[in-house]
């Protein structure tokens, strides 16, 4: 990873990475704690993600390189990002919408469409993924979206596949963050928009003369409930059918050319 680093800072590119120490992390399904013990599944410990966090900073420390890190779910691993960033290195990273709006209950019985990698952590946890993305450590949100077949997800918990799909509930779900008054409706939109196209340094994201046509009209206070069954996308897995939310888009533009209208 040192050297991978190394080769990236050269040429003033980006290392992205899934932050999971695979000797901890392999075999587990769930988060490590009451819900795996009672639903005897394997766990993964939260300590899988922190100390490759911890390894990868210090390696950036050495190297300089530009270093995003992917879906942070862990208290421990936001508290090292944050300090990261006090010192000065060139760090950012992403959460997910499954890592704020829900936590390992979400599994409830065995629920495949829960399963997810990083899995669901605990309310601490979630509550400091929120707490990170009010106060500017978490600089993006991700769809992780994931679609996978019926037959993927509907099988054991243990020979599941891990993964939700993500883009149609993204707005929805990251709009809770305004709703519940965790962070000014702006901050939300440069967590989706401004921020992941300045990490990733693509010309969009951003409404300038010169840039590409490219928007979302939305209304952000319709309330509806999420019904996978109404999916656009081919796959349904996710845990949030039924959830009630409050937003969607009407109007999606792509280079000035309208590619979604809702009906109605």
């Amino acid at each position: 990873m040192r050297r991978v680093l190394s080769y990236a800072r050269s040429f003033d590119q980006l290392v992205i990475q899934h932050p999971e120490e695979p000797s901890l992390g392999g075999a587990g399904e769930v988060t490590e704690g009451e819900i795996a013990t009672r639903l005897g599944l394997p766990a993964v410990t939260p300590m899988a993600e922190i100390i490759m966090i911890e390894r990868d900073l210090r390696l950036v420390e050495i190297t300089g390189a530009r270093f995003h890190i992917a879906h942070v779910s862990t208290a421990a691993g936001i508290d090292a990002i944050r300090q990261a960033k006090a010192a000065g290195l060139p760090v950012t990273c992403d959460t997910a919408p499954p890592y704020f709006a829900l936590n390992e209950t979400a599994i409830g019985d065995y629920r495949t469409f829960a399963k997810l990698s990083p899995p669901l952590r605990s309310e601490t946890d979630r509550r400091a993924v929120v707490a990170g993305l009010a106060d500017g450590t978490i600089d993006a949100i991700a769809s992780d979206h994931a679609p996978w077949d019926q037959d993927s997800k509907r099988l054991p918990f243990s020979s599941a596949t891990c993964g939700i799909v993500g883009l149609e509930t993204l707005l929805p779900l990251s709009l809770e963050l305004y709703h519940n008054h965790h962070l000014e409706l702006i901050e939300v939109l440069r967590r989706l928009t401004v921020n992941p196209a300045r990490i990733l340094g693509l010309e969009v994201g951003r409404l300038t003369p010169g840039r590409p046509a490219d928007l979302v009209l939305f209304d952000p206070d319709v309330p509806w409930r999420i019904d996978t069954e109404r999916f656009r996308s081919k796959s349904k897995n996710a845990p949030f059918d039924g959830r009630p939310v409050q937003g969607h888009a009407v109007q999606t533009v792509v280079d000035g050319r309208t590619i979604f209208a809702r009906a109605g």
